[in-house]
């Protein structure tokens, strides 16, 4: 098997690369968007929900909301139900951006799949689709069948 997970890696970083240079002077790292689509999707979201939906550990998604959070773009609220629960919302300066964050994905994704067919990229969507779902399943405990290759 192809070590296409190193590939999918460098894709990664090179998709943080780019998101930074577009959003260079909002101050914003590319590696907070997932956070933001999050939040557009589900103001008022639990700081520990956010940590699964973007597949984070919590300490990771506290520093980053912090960041958010210190540049404007998140409020954080205790939940009303649950004293230990804290509720994140996006600002009006994030709610600002949501149009442009999503144009700039769509541009990565434009870029990424130029030299691509139609049915090439329909392919490859459902393709990693799949592999998603799987990696998914593993990590929310539903398939602990997991073996170690040397090309991963």
């Amino acid at each position: 098997m192809h070590p296409f997970m190193k590939q999918i890696s460098v894709i990664y970083r090179c998709a943080m690369m780019y998101r930074e240079n577009e959003l260079g002077e909002t101050g914003l790292a590319g590696n907070h968007t997932p956070c933001l689509l999050a939040l557009y999707r589900n103001p008022g979201i639990s700081q520990e929900e956010l940590a699964r939906q973007v597949h984070n550990n919590k300490s990771t998604i506290t520093r980053q909301l912090a960041a958010l959070e210190a540049g404007g773009y998140v409020r954080r609220e205790p939940s009303p139900d649950d004293r230990r629960a804290t509720l994140v919302y996006p600002t009006e300066k994030a709610l600002a951006l949501q149009g442009r964050i999503h144009s700039i994905l769509r541009g990565w994704n434009d870029y990424l799949t130029a030299d691509l067919t139609e049915d090439e990229r329909e392919t490859l969507s459902r393709l990693i689709e799949r592999v998603t779902e799987r990696a998914e399943r593993y990590v929310n405990g539903g398939d602990s069948t997991c073996g170690s290759s040397e090309n991963t």
